[in-house]
């Protein structure tokens, strides 16, 4: 098996960090470094890096003045405790920008909210409605 590690550039990886731990129910930890720091899921899985901007010589990952943050990136997320995640959405966000609703797609529940850099997040629930 083979995975994506999506990366994303933040301004404060600490405070996003805590953010994305929040929404997904884990413990409260801290990033491995002040510049970088990986969202795991309970078996090690990477399910986000964040990456503070600026840091290292990335050409993507300069400043959030060079392009617009989120531009073509939805992160989407399934999960399997949706009600629960979508109660700490709730406690995050000031507002939801999508409220929850049936994808007709995928028959799932989802709901999207943007994180503290402004990207698009969209959850949603792994067993169909």
């Amino acid at each position: 098996m083979r995975r994506t590690w999506t990366i994303i550039g933040v301004a404060d990886v600490a405070r996003s960090f805590s953010w994305y731990q929040s929404l997904f129910g884990q413990p409260d930890t801290g990033p491995a470094h002040s510049y970088f720091g990986q969202i795991l899921d309970g078996d090690g899985t990477v399910l986000l890096c964040l990456h503070q901007w600026g840091s290292h010589d990335h050409p993507t990952l300069t400043s959030p003045e060079h392009s617009q943050p989120g531009n073509g990136l939805l992160l989407f997320f399934r999960v399997d405790d949706f009600d629960e995640t979508l109660v700490r959405a709730r406690a995050l966000a000031n507002k939801l920008e999508e409220e929850p609703n049936i994808n007709s797609n995928t028959g799932t529940m989802e709901f999207a909210l943007r994180d503290p850099d402004g990207y698009y997040v969209m959850v949603s629930a792994v067993a169909a409605a």
